[in-house]
């Protein structure tokens, strides 16, 4: 997959999840950010689907990559928004 084709990919993945992981108090991301998580996301999934299956993950524009893409980015901003919450102290519960 070219360039291109990995910011684009990246910054699809990195949206759906900041849209799932968000919630209520979803802050609009800036599309640097949401290619950079999308992309850090996929190298997440496919370690952790490999990890999991033994098998290798192909990165191509297709359904299951995608999903194993934004699997990745959710669980990275996930992380993410747990360690800035614990670390800011504040009450994320109301």
């Amino acid at each position: 997959m070219g360039f291109i084709a990995w910011v684009i990919f990246g910054a699809l993945a990195g949206w759906a999840a900041n849209v799932v992981v968000g919630g209520k108090e979803r802050r609009p991301q800036g599309c640097l950010v949401s290619v950079l998580v999308g992309i850090v996301g996929a190298a997440l999934g496919g370690f952790i689907y490999r990890l999991a299956t033994g098998e290798d993950v192909n990165f191509g524009f297709d359904l299951p990559s995608f999903g194993v893409a934004v699997l990745g980015a959710i669980l990275l901003l996930a992380v993410v928004r747990l360690a800035t919450a614990a670390g800011s102290g504040r009450d994320r519960t109301r």
